[in-house]
């Protein structure tokens, strides 16, 4: 592990509290949320630089992998995060409804990051991440409904954009640059944007609790009653991906990418969704902006477990 793998959580730490303090400042806070896509697709053009695109095809073909992450993301996820609101959350409705929106959407950006830091399968991650966003885009609607008789809309266009700007955009770009590119430019463009990953994950960050630090430290107590389900979450969904690997037999590469996929959650696409489709509710968007606040700490934690888990040879190969 390089020096800058070992600074990688105070890296994001000092950004969280850095972002905090800057949303004081009226220029960047007002700036500050037209960047957040930016460096996100920076961060990712790295990522899908270093995956082999002509491997892709193999991953779906493992379909016990993909089986069993979307059995826990659509099927025991929306379940017991229902569970956990009725526990924790069921005197703030709107709190409820943000916690939910958030455990339902599996990450679709930086959960490529935290896989790769893991040593999982960057290209089987990637490989599902198609379904999860079909997925969730038909159930989370249908789920709002069953569990809280919504009534709102969302609005399908802001999705679609974020999806094009931070998924596909960053992901044609990678694939044209290996294609133009000779072996040797094509090595040293990878290995610059592999090192600048950690520094445009830790500007995306800035720029959310930047741009949303004003609203957020408004409402603080919904931090303190948000954050005893999440963690409670990752808790067991981290033992219930490890019983699942071992019972199927995964490879560690399996394993780690299972995990990742199946903890990260999709905040920052769940917060665009809420802003649009439930205005004038800012507890539901609360709920949205502390996600990131528990979540990154939590995923590089997680990696650093699942790293343990291999050196102690509890998922073999």
């Amino acid at each position: 592990m390089d020096l800058m793998e070992k600074l990688e959580p105070i890296i994001i730490f000092i950004t969280i509290i850095i972002g905090l303090f800057s949303s004081n400042i009226h220029i960047i806070s007002c700036y500050s949320e037209n960047l957040i896509n930016i460096f996100l697709c920076l961060m990712l053009l790295g990522v899908f630089l270093e995956i082999p695109i002509n491997n892709i095809k193999k991953s779906f073909k493992n379909a016990n992998f993909t089986i069993a992450s979307l059995i826990i993301n659509f099927l025991w996820t929306p379940l017991f995060g229902y569970f956990l609101g009725s526990l924790f959350l069921n005197g703030n409705i709107d709190v409820w409804i943000g916690f939910f929106m958030m455990i339902l959407t599996p990450c679709t950006d930086w959960y490529l990051v935290f896989t790769k830091i893991a040593k999982g399968d960057l290209t089987l991650s990637l490989s599902i991440l198609p379904i999860n966003l079909v997925l969730q885009i038909i159930l989370l609607p249908i789920y709002l409904v069953i569990f809280f008789s919504s009534g709102n809309t969302m609005e399908y266009a802001q999705l679609l954009y974020s999806l094009l700007i931070v998924i596909v955009i960053p992901f044609v770009l990678a694939q044209i640059i290996k294609f133009i590119l000779n072996n040797d430019l094509k090595e040293k463009v990878t290995d610059l944007f592999s090192d600048l990953e950690i520094w445009f994950l830790a500007l995306a960050v800035f720029c959310i609790f930047a741009s949303q630090g004003e609203l957020l430290s408004a409402n603080l107590d919904s931090v303190i009653t948000i954050f005893f389900p999440l963690i409670i979450f990752f808790i067991v969904n981290i033992i219930l991906d490890l019983i699942v690997a071992k019972k199927i037999n995964f490879t560690y590469s399996e394993y780690a990418s299972l995990t990742m996929i199946t903890l990260a959650r999709n905040s920052p696409l769940a917060l665009a969704i809420a802003i649009n489709s439930f205005q004038g509710h800012e507890l539901i968007t609360i709920a949205l902006v502390i996600g990131p606040l528990i979540e990154l700490p939590v995923l590089y934690i997680v990696s650093k477990f699942c790293l343990w888990v291999k050196s102690y040879e509890l998922i073999y190969h």
